[in-house]
């Protein structure tokens, strides 16, 4: 794999050409408007300049994580009617045993909804949401935003991408999408896959590669070159959803033939588009893959960019297990003791589980080819269990028609409906001190459900179902898939859309007024936000300095995800495996900002901010009674990696957050997010922090700053001895955003 150093030409869709080589008459900004990206964006684009993007999407979508909080968001601005197509699934709080009666209420609330406002609602163990807009949704040309990290359809010819709730709530409220012109870098595909290499282990290899160097961060990546041609349309779909793991924008892919007979299966051929490149395409970087180069990977806990091969993993056990284990001890604080090289029998390493499941694992294509490696053969009576979930019903219904559903239960292993579960921690948790390998997403720490907190650790690989098949085969003892020796049968895949007929609710658009939502008592309206004020005191309630920090660090999933519709009950797990203190912290000094807006006096409130604020006015003396916030910050050096949960930011606000402090933001997404709720992106330069956890900052003429675009802004530390200044930024921000964020957050700026 090559990663090139400066821009490049793709000539004829085939050949690549460094910039400082190119001699063909054609201007590097030319050739830019040459890639597919360029023409889908700008068909999309409503600002009428190329370089500020405000962006309209085709579709919306979201799960019950996260539409609950949408709705409730744009209804609190006025929504009477979903403008475009809006799907809501219920493929991640589908167990109700999980907070009860609360799940189900989130249900109904999202089919009245779907009923009153026009959309779509797809009941729990249908299908999982990516799935089901592969079948049903994506388009060539098109594009959808989903409030899910991992809205990728590119392989189709769709370019979606994945953010917080807000941005979904701008489209239903006929807002745009405003980003800068991304650039664009070409992954050029070129041979065919070994046999036993899926696409999870091609879209690891790239991971690994590109993740830590930011190559694509922001980004579109553009698959090109011959290599795509040799894949089917199963196959690319399996890499592109990973794309989101390398915190690049979004993903689009040149289509042909595979793909639009992909469209025709699905009963929708007029809505394939072929796409490609034109004659001389400009990139901003490109990735070249030699497809025939890549062997069987994984991706050691606690991140999918801990690659190694697995023949590799296996001849050099010792050494890669201490190195995972030093990795774990930064990304669990050192609070719990961990270690694989227990899992070490007769210089074999014994896995504890095995699963194939979701958006990544869970296409027919990956299913029928683990089977294909099992059939005939046990799992064993031992510790080790595999878990099988289609990743729809009509992908489930085939399987049950062609047999492989038979072949797999024969060998041991557990089908199951199609939910998301097991990628966030609600559903086939390990135990404690257990080793899984997935075809999912996601490894990050505590992903699995384990509790940092109550002293319960477990860890999960990355791998492709072909090889998690030949581990299971081999009795739970880690083996790559290039060990079997049968051949793949190679079903065709038939689509029979009559359950989605017969269980999902279709608007086709009409909206009905007269219907009234269907509320659960957990379902709760946002509380009252203050807008941004002239001064800002903000205590440091929490200090992270792991290189990266991800959403489910700031809000764990797993079983927290049942209070998603009740902000200050979710609120109450903010931070709880990273920094257990972090909510009595901000809670404690929001006292003071709630005294405030309650006209009583913040020091009663909070006795220590008596001191702080005779130091602030021994400098400051104009800031007081009538110009003052109150509330918290954290600090973390790049936090934001993984999902697009907009609750990582929610639960801080509504905990009277104020601002995040950060050398860098992991994705674009975390911090949309932040200014979505009214909260300061504040970057400070790497180096030594002027202040600590626990420390009080003062923000003067903040709103001022915000309001006059200010480069550069001034804050203060507060010691006893007075005030140390330091500076940060805010980054680039729209009019929009900094309307939004001097309002105080989304709801509030829209607010009618």
């Amino acid at each position: 794999m090559k990663l090139y150093e400066g821009g490049v030409y793709l000539v004829n869709g085939h050949d690549i050409v460094e910039e400082n080589s190119m001699t063909q008459p054609v201007s590097r900004e030319e050739a830019a408007k040459n890639t597919m990206a360029y023409g889908i964006l700008e068909a999309h684009n409503t600002s009428g300049n190329m370089k500020k993007l405000q962006i309209k999407f085709d579709k919306l979508t979201s799960h019950d994580i996260t539409f609950v909080g949408i709705i409730q968001t744009a209804r609190a601005s006025g929504l009477e009617k979903f403008p475009v197509p809006y799907v809501l699934t219920n493929c991640h709080n589908s167990l109700c045993a999980v907070g009860g009666t609360i799940n189900e209420d989130d249900h109904m609330f999202g089919l009245t909804c779907a009923k009153k406002y026009g959309g779509v609602y797809v009941p729990p163990h249908q299908a999982v949401i990516h799935q089901y807009a592969r079948e049903m949704l994506a388009g060539g040309g098109k594009m959808i935003l989903g409030s899910d990290s991992h809205t990728r359809y590119g392989a189709l010819g769709t370019m979606a991408m994945g953010e917080g709730g807000g941005e979904l709530v701008k489209q239903l409220l006929s807002q745009t999408y405003d980003i800068n012109m991304p650039g664009v870098v070409a992954i050029y595909l070129k041979g065919e896959p070994r046999p036993g290499v899926g696409p999870q282990d091609v879209a690891l290899a790239i991971i690994g590669k590109v993740f830590a160097n930011g190559y694509v961060k922001n980004k579109v990546m553009e698959f090109v070159g011959p290599g795509v041609s040799g894949l089917s349309a199963d196959f690319r779909i399996g890499i592109d959803v990973m794309t989101t793991e390398t915190t690049c924008l979004s993903s689009i892919w040149q289509t042909d033939d595979t793909i639009e007979e992909f469209y025709e299966i699905h009963g929708r051929k007029e809505d394939y588009k072929k796409l490609q490149p034109g004659n001389v395409a400009y990139y901003d970087g490109c990735v070249e893959v030699d497809l025939s180069e890549i062997k069987p990977m994984i991706a050691m806990p606690f991140h999918p960019s801990n690659t190694y091969t697995i023949d590799e993993l296996n001849e050099n056990l010792d050494d890669i297990l201490s190195d995972v284990e030093k990795k774990a001890q930064v990304s669990l604080d050192g609070k719990v003791p961990f270690t694989l090289r227990d899992k070490v029998v007769d210089g074999k390493l014994y896995v504890d589980q095995g699963i194939i499941a979701g958006c990544a694992g869970g296409g027919f294509e990956n299913i029928c080819a683990a089977a294909d490696i099992l059939r005939g053969t046990s799992i064993g009576a031992d510790a080790f269990t595999l878990s099988v979930y289609p990743a729809s019903t009509p992908i489930y219904m085939e399987l049950a028609k062609n047999g492989v559903l038979a072949d797999l239960m024969a060998t041991g292993a557990v089908v199951k409906t199609a939910f998301c579960g097991p990628c966030f921690g609600a559903g086939d948790t390990p135990a404690n001190n257990a080793f899984s390998i997935r075809h999912t997403t996601r490894n990050f720490p505590n992903r699995e459900g384990s509790k940092i907190q109550n002293g319960q650790i477990s860890s999960v690989a990355l791998m492709d179902a072909r090889s998690i098949a030949a581990t299971a085969a081999n009795k739970g003892f880690l083996t790559s898939a290039e060990s079997f020796t049968g051949t793949y049968t190679g079903q065709k895949y038939f689509f029979d859309k009559t359950i989605y007929e017969n269980r999902i609710f279709d608007s086709k658009g009409v909206a009905d007024p007269d219907v009234e939502i269907q509320f659960g008592p957990n379902i709760k309206d946002w509380p009252e936000m203050p807008e941004l004020a002239e001064n800002l005191v903000l205590k440091v309630v929490s200090e992270i300095h792991d290189p990266v920090t991800t959403t489910d660090e700031l809000i764990p999933s797993g079983e927290t995800s049942s209070y998603r519709s009740n902000p200050l009950g979710l609120a109450e797990f903010t931070l709880s495996r990273k920094d257990p203190e972090y909510v009595g912290r901000a809670k404690e000094i929001q006292k003071a900002q709630k005294a405030i807006q309650e006209g009583k006096c913040p020091l009663e409130a909070v006795p220590e901010l008596q001191q702080v604020m005779e130091t602030i006015q021994k400098q400051f003396p104009e800031i007081g009674e009538g110009n003052l916030g109150i509330g918290s910050t954290i600090f973390a050096v790049k936090p934001g990696d993984g999902s697009a949960r907009e609750q990582a930011a929610s639960c801080q606000k509504v905990l009277g957050g104020w601002a995040n402090i950060a050398n860098e933001y992991a994705t674009k997404r975390y911090r949309s997010n932040l200014i979505n709720w009214g909260m300061l992106p504040f970057l400070i330069q790497d180096g030594d922090l002027p202040f600590e956890n626990g420390d009080y900052l003062l923000f003067p003429d903040v709103r001022k700053a915000v309001a006059e675009k200010a480069e550069n802004i001034s804050g203060y530390v507060v010691k006893s001895e007075g005030l140390r200044e330091f500076k940060v930024t805010l980054g680039e921000l729209t009019d929009d955003e900094r309307e939004i964020i001097l309002k105080g957050c989304l709801i509030n700026y829209n607010r009618k």
